[in-house]
């Protein structure tokens, strides 16, 4: 694939990287992105998206291709795991957006995924292309590949998650920490679990401590329900952050849990089990030609269900910042975009890991009412 010193070469093809992709080709500049895999496969958990992420979606032009699989929340619900009362209540669907002007999505990965990879041109996304070496100078940034190819960019942008290769050549080598959580997930027949309340809501069970919890929410047009359960674990010893997990065992975790909420895990025929990782908000995502964006810059625990709504407000905000920038001055926009992001992703990442957010209620127009096509344009410094 061609490439020159006039293109913006991105490392990895998820969430955040094709919407850079797109964002930033809008924005005029040339764009290839570099992808690990050698094919684009069904993976991944469901996502929730909320309406500060599906209104970004709609400025990029994949807000209509994710609603068709998508389903619409109508409120997001806080319960007491033991007693089940209702702590806060919000209205979504029409109301947020009316409010927001968005509504709230809840869809899977990979559907995202190929809404986002329709707006892109598939002949400038390069696969198999697993980073062995990254080196910046001052006039673009060097790639070569596993496979032995290597390749020549103006501009660097790592959107290659929490193992990432572009952070690691920027600020050295480091891994993420094990939180003590682990995760369950699983998918339902809504029709399984017809005579449950609030099947059309996001709702999240606030168990007896931070670590504990079980969040519901519709998916595919609410003709499935997604559960992902989380507890405490002292260690995680599998090489996998994910793996084939015991019904029996999720079910165990949660016999205090409000009969409503242990129905849920009743209906479950097979479950997965994933360890939660997280790193401390960086002081800085941009070095030079390089910049980071999504859990490569700002990994967080799924608690405020945020981790794809900050990719793809970074990748908004990034292309915002580069728009009818030149090459030669590419660095300090960098610097700009990384200035505008970094207070509310760090605000949003220590939010995520205290996990109290909602809980009581409160004002969630910081978060739902953020305008990633609106948000100020950091000055020159």
């Amino acid at each position: 694939m061609e490439t020159s010193q006039s293109t913006i070469g991105i490392v990895g093809a998820g969430i955040g990287g094709l919407a850079a992709a797109i964002a930033l080709r809008r924005a005029g500049h040339e764009v290839v992105v570099f992808e690990q895999a050698k094919q684009f496969a069904r993976v991944g958990a469901d996502i929730n998206l909320t309406p500060n992420a599906v209104r970004a979606l709609d400025g990029l032009g994949a807000g209509e291709a994710a609603r068709v699989t998508a389903a619409r929340p109508s409120h997001r619900i806080s319960r007491s795991y033991d007693t089940g009362e209702e702590t806060s209540r919000l209205e979504m669907a029409e109301t947020a957006e009316q409010k927001y002007g968005a509504p709230q999505l809840t869809i899977h990965r990979a559907d995202l995924l190929a809404a986002l990879a329709e707006m892109f041109p598939a002949d400038r996304v390069a696969l198999g292309k697993r980073a062995s070496a990254i080196e910046a100078d001052a006039e673009g940034v060097s790639l070569a590949f596993e496979d032995g190819s290597s390749a020549r960019v103006g501009a660097l942008v790592g959107a290659d998650g929490i193992h990432s290769a572009v952070r690691r050549a920027m600020f050295g080598a480091e891994s993420p920490r094990f939180t003590g959580i682990v995760a369950y997930r699983a998918v339902v027949p809504a029709e399984r679990v017809a005579g449950l309340p609030n099947l059309g809501a996001f709702t999240k069970w606030w168990g007896p401590n931070p670590q504990s919890q079980i969040v519901t929410f519709p998916l595919n047009r609410g003709k499935d329900i997604f559960i992902f359960a989380t507890t405490p674990q002292d260690s995680w010893q599998l090489e996998s952050w994910t793996a084939p997990g015991s019904v029996d065992e999720l079910r165990e975790q949660y016999v205090a849990y409000h009969p409503e909420a242990r129905a849920l895990l009743e209906a479950c025929d097979t479950v997965l089990k994933t360890a939660l990782y997280e790193r401390d908000p960086m002081p800085a995502w941009a070095a030079g030609r390089m910049a980071l964006l999504g859990d490569a810059a700002h990994p967080m625990l799924p608690f405020m269900a945020q981790g794809a709504g900050m990719a793809i407000e970074d990748a908004v905000v990034l292309a915002r910042h580069l728009e009818g920038v030149a090459m030669r001055d590419i660095a300090g926009a960098l610097q700009r975009y990384e200035r505008a992001r970094i207070e509310r992703t760090s605000q949003i990442q220590l939010g995520s890991r205290g996990n109290n957010w909602l809980r009581e209620g409160g004002n969630a127009d910081w978060v739902y009412g953020y305008d990633a096509w609106a948000a100020p344009l950091a000055a020159a410094a």
